[in-house]
């Protein structure tokens, strides 16, 4: 690490993840879905899980988002393409299972996963189509490996 490098949290949503990659941490699941700019601004109003048609387009909207970010060689325009159409994997498959996507009743107590919602369990094999299709382009695992390899090399500096 250099004297000048400052160390912030991640996400922080007062950083261009653009201009600074090197501040993007790759995390778990969605993390940063709904901090990490601009991504967040350009990828948001394209996820929908309202119903088949706005989900439909959505994948295709976050699909060719995610093929220009890959073709502009930004890694963290690709993965958090990839966070969007995961998201939207996990969202329309909770309400799927669970009515009105709530995991316990009014009074905190669990409800047991069902059948709640089979145009959202549609919704999601949709959305799990795509995501498993990023997640196997070669273009995306070789970057993703870059990544971690500049990532590792830095913290050694």
């Amino acid at each position: 690490m250099t004297g000048s490098e400052v160390i912030v949290s991640f996400p922080d949503a007062s950083i261009d993840y653009r201009r600074h990659p090197e501040c993007y941490r790759i995390g778990h699941g969605e993390r940063g879905v709904f901090h990490v700019q601009p991504y967040k601004d350009e990828l948001l109003p394209l996820w929908a899980i309202r119903n088949e048609a706005d989900a439909k387009q959505a994948i295709q909207d976050l699909s060719a988002r995610y093929k220009a970010y890959r073709e502009q060689e930004d890694f963290v325009g690709m993965d958090m393409a990839r966070k969007y159409l995961q998201m939207g994997y996990t969202r329309a498959r909770r309400y799927a299972r669970y009515p009105g996507g709530r995991k316990k009743d009014a009074d905190g107590s669990p409800r047991q996963p069902g059948n709640a919602d089979p145009e959202k369990a549609r919704i999601a094999e949709r959305y799990q189509v795509a995501l498993d299709t990023v997640r196997s382009d070669d273009a995306y695992l070789r970057a993703k490996r870059e990544y971690q390899r500049r990532r590792k090399a830095d913290r050694r500096r």
